[in-house]
């Protein structure tokens, strides 16, 4: 059977609405979760994160984010600290990603100021 040929009607091509922003996740405070931002990319599904606390550390992506969200340089993301994690001089604390914001929810934080400014993407001390 052939296929049908033409334009889809009442649809402009490669035009999205922009999505309405009904609720924004922060992070839980109690159990430790932060804000985050992505400095490098380190492959094997682990990525260097500058916390909010002010610390590099070495992120690993959740396992249930792992093949649905792609985490990609200077995104947002909600880490988890690893508290049994002995942090030296030499190395590096590790954390787990839990989050990554889209472009709208980032917006939307920055509208009402509850990204943190050492975390603003001009702030980074690299």
């Amino acid at each position: 059977m052939a296929k049908k040929k033409g334009k889809a009607k009442g649809k402009k091509r490669g035009y999205q609405e922009p999505p309405v922003v009904t609720r924004v996740k922060f992070p839980n405070k109690n159990l430790g979760e932060m804000f985050g931002r992505v400095v490098g990319i380190l492959g094997n599904d682990r990525m260097e994160v500058f916390c909010e606390d002010g610390k590099h550390r070495i992120g690993r992506i959740r396992g249930k984010i792992k093949k649905r969200v792609w985490i990609r340089l200077a995104d947002l993301v909600i880490v988890n600290p690893w508290e049994w994690e002995t942090e030296t001089a030499d190395k590096m604390g590790k954390c787990e990603i839990t989050w990554r914001y889209m472009k709208h929810e980032i917006s939307w934080l920055e509208r009402k100021n509850r990204i943190p400014e050492l975390l603003k993407i001009n702030n980074i001390p690299l």
